[in-house]
């Protein structure tokens, strides 16, 4: 079934989300971060951070982890065993830190078919605020393949 474009009128409520130190030192040893900034609260500060650092790449999880886009895709028509993750990019515009809360605020953007309908692809694009002022903005597409060339 093609993707209902009617996605593109949500908006997620804003998440509320903390960052937790342990969680940040499980993301860099995931991803093979070896700077210690990522990992022990004294390098972190000896570095000029108030605790340890969020490597860039870690907002996503956390937005993914918190979010409901999945029951998003879902409530539009989205076979869930259809979906891909397509690439993802982001822009930081302050450090993030291992005690911080931050809020997420989604909005699905854009959608757009290719190869004749058997592939729809769903933009979500997401701020991220600290203190109501913006950190970043976080933006993946998703991959939706249909059968048969989107006809249902």
């Amino acid at each position: 079934m093609a993707l209902d474009h009617a996605i593109l009128d949500v908006a997620t409520a804003l998440i509320d989300a903390d960052v937790e130190r342990g969680r940040i030192r499980q993301f860099a040893l995931a991803i093979g971060e070896t700077n210690p900034i990522y990992r022990d609260q004294a390098a972190a500060r000896s570095a000029g951070h108030p605790d340890v650092l969020a490597p860039p790449t870690f907002l996503f999880g956390l937005e993914l982890e918190n979010s409901v886009v999945f029951a998003d895709l879902a409530a539009h028509g989205v076979d869930l065993a259809s979906v891909l993750h397509g690439e993802q990019r982001f822009r930081l515009f302050a450090d993030v830190h291992a005690g911080d809360r931050v809020q997420f605020q989604t909005r699905y953007v854009d959608a757009y078919s290719k190869a004749g309908g058997s592939l729809d692809f769903l933009v979500r694009r997401t701020t991220v605020t600290r203190d109501r002022t913006v950190v970043a903005e976080l933006e993946s597409v998703t991959v939706i393949k249909n059968p048969a060339g989107g006809v249902a």
